[in-house]
């Protein structure tokens, strides 16, 4: 103890001062921008497909952009919902709600619209609508998936809907389930429906609702990036690259780039997502009186 003796109180004063100012300019140090998007594939699959997009974005931004991947959906939910992400590519529902929640802003998105089919075998004579499903199984993804979330959306009755079986392994493992029997009729998503289903299968089917087409997938990114930010990551993303090649083949492959969105393009999406059982509310004021 007597070591601390010599030490005046200005030294000690001097210390202090010192240790503050070295925890402020850490504080004040700009993390990493973080890009994410939903688990759909494992984690190396994931930074594969986002990685080379992150490596661009730092190029252009002269800022360290990381891929994170999240550990699964519920992880994902969260640090969503908790605006952990600066920068997202997911469903227009999803970019819709940061919109209102968070002021999120779209930057680019894949070209065309996503719609979705409610399919049955069409010896099923007595299932020719929605309301025909009510109380029966029907395979889908598991929300908040988008395809399953705007079947849902026509049930104005909660108490009155479908029975949801939701079956592992995306688009794919519903239609599985389906022909497995394991549901009297399946959600799809119109190309899945077309491309992956073969044609001596689709004759056996009929489908007995469409959904209205939605804007498709999409780039937001957060409040924390700043408009300059904004335009030169809008510009990247909309070029064509090899950055964005990895998504484009998986989700849109017959084209060559993304491109611009806007606020109007994700205007509704958000409802999808809020007053239902499952919902994410939207919590700010501006968000709350927007019309």
């Amino acid at each position: 103890m007597a070591c601390y003796k010599h030490f005046s109180k200005r030294d000690l004063f001097r210390q202090l001062t010192a240790f503050i100012a070295l925890v402020f300019i850490s504080a004040s140090t700009p993390a990493d921008l973080i890009l994410t998007s939903p688990p759909r594939e494992s984690a190396a699959k994931g930074l594969l497909q986002y990685g080379p997009m992150a490596d661009r974005l730092s190029e252009v931004l002269g800022e360290k952009v990381i891929y994170q991947h999240p550990k699964g959906w519920l992880f994902y939910q969260r640090d969503m919902r908790a605006d952990k992400y600066d920068i997202i590519f997911d469903g227009p529902h999803f970019i819709s709600w940061r919109i209102r929640q968070f002021g999120h802003t779209p930057v680019a998105k894949l070209p065309g619209k996503l719609v979705f089919f409610v399919i049955t075998a069409k010896d099923q004579t007595h299932i020719n609508s929605l309301d025909d499903l009510v109380n029966h199984p029907v395979c889908g993804i598991a929300p908040p998936n988008l395809a399953t979330l705007s079947i849902l959306a026509e049930y104005k009755n909660p108490s009155r809907q479908m029975k949801l079986v939701t079956p592992k392994g995306g688009m794919p493992g519903v239609y599985k389930a389906f022909k497995e029997g394991k549901c009297e009729a399946a959600i799809l998503r119109d190309k899945f429906f077309s491309k992956q289903v073969p044609q001596q299968e689709r004759d056996g089917l009929k489908s007995v609702f469409k959904s209205a087409a939605l804007t498709n997938q999409g780039i937001s990114v957060s409040s924390r990036v700043s408009a300059e930010q904004q335009a030169l990551i809008a510009a990247a993303l909309t070029e064509v690259t090899d950055a964005t090649a990895p998504t484009l083949k998986r989700f849109a492959p017959a084209a060559a780039s993304m491109v611009p969105a806007s606020k109007e393009d994700y205007a509704d999406q958000y409802k999808l997502l809020t007053g239902v059982i499952f919902g994410w509310e939207i919590t700010n004021k501006e968000g709350m009186e927007a019309p």
